[in-house]
C-alpha cells in the first residue's frame, strides 16, 4: 500500500496561491499546558481533495449523498501523459486508446507537474484539462466516478474560463465524475499496475470540496 496524497502544511500551495494554510497551537505540553491542541484554518480545496458537485452547482451534490462504498475503487487505471500545452486534450485521449483496460471507475492521469510542486509554476502555470475530454470518458468508460491528477486543478490557472467550463461538465449532477486534484503522483509512473484505490475524504457537512488521502494497493 502506498500514498497518492500529500500531507496538509503552512507551505501546501493552493490554486494561484491565494489562499494560504494556517496551523497553530493553541495549548502546547512544551509551554507548560496538559496537552497539546491545534488549530487549522484553510480552504477546503487544499492538497489533494475532491470537488462535489456543489462546488459548481446551488443544487450539486456533497458527500452526504455518497454511500461508504462509493469511495473503493477496484478497476482503477492509472496513464502517464506528456502534456503539449497548458489545457490538456488530445494526448491524453492518444495514450487512453492504447490502453487495453476495457473499463475503469477511477482514472488517474500523471502529467509529471507534481514533481514540481515546490516551485512557482506548480500553481502559476498549471496543466488544466479540457471540457470536451468529459464526453469522451463517460462514453469510453460507463463506470468512471472520480478523474484524478496531479495538477492543483482541472483549470489551468493561464485558462480560466475553460477551467470553468472543465468544471461545469465533469461535476454535472445529473452525471457527476468527481475531480481528485493534487494528486501525489511522484512514486508511481508508467508500467506501475495499480489493484485497488480508496480514496478518504473528510466528511465534512454541506460542503463544495474535501481534503483526502488516498491509499493505493499495487499488484
Amino acid at each position: 500500500m502506498i500514498y497518492l496524497s500529500h500531507t496538509i502544511t503552512p507551505d501546501t500551495p493552493t490554486y494561484g496561491n491565494r489562499n494560504k494554510v494556517k496551523l497553530n497551537k493553541k495549548s502546547s505540553i512544551a509551554n507548560g499546558d496538559v496537552a497539546n491542541d491545534s488549530f487549522l484554518e484553510t480552504t477546503v480545496h487544499v492538497g489533494t481533495h475532491i470537488d462535489f458537485p456543489y462546488h459548481f452547482y446551488e443544487n450539486g451534490q456533497t458527500i452526504e449523498d455518497y454511500d461508504a462504498d462509493f469511495w473503493f475503487f477496484n478497476k482503477p487505471l492509472f496513464v502517464e501523459i506528456e502534456p503539449k500545452s497548458e489545457v490538456v486534450f488530445t494526448e491524453l485521449i492518444e495514450v487512453l486508446e492504447q490502453c487495453q483496460q476495457k473499463d475503469c471507475d477511477i482514472l488517474i492521469v500523471k502529467t509529471g507537474i507534481c514533481h514540481q510542486r515546490h516551485d512557482s509554476i506548480f500553481w502559476e502555470k498549471n496543466y488544466g484539462f479540457d471540457p470536451k475530454l468529459y464526453e469522451y470518458l463517460v462514453a469510453k468508460y460507463p463506470g468512471l466516478r472520480i478523474f484524478g491528477f496531479d495538477s492543483i486543478s482541472v483549470s489551468s490557472i493561464l485558462h480560466r474560463d475553460i477551467g470553468r467550463e472543465a468544471h461545469r461538465r465533469f461535476l454535472d449532477p445529473s452525471r457527476p465524475v468527481l475531480l481528485l486534484e493534487d494528486m501525489d503522483l511522484t512514486s508511481i509512473s508508467s508500467g506501475v499496475h495499480i489493484k485497488s484505490i480508496i480514496v478518504s475524504p473528510l466528511r465534512i457537512e454541506n460542503c463544495d470540496g474535501s481534503p483526502c488521502t488516498v491509499f493505493a494497493e499495487l499488484a
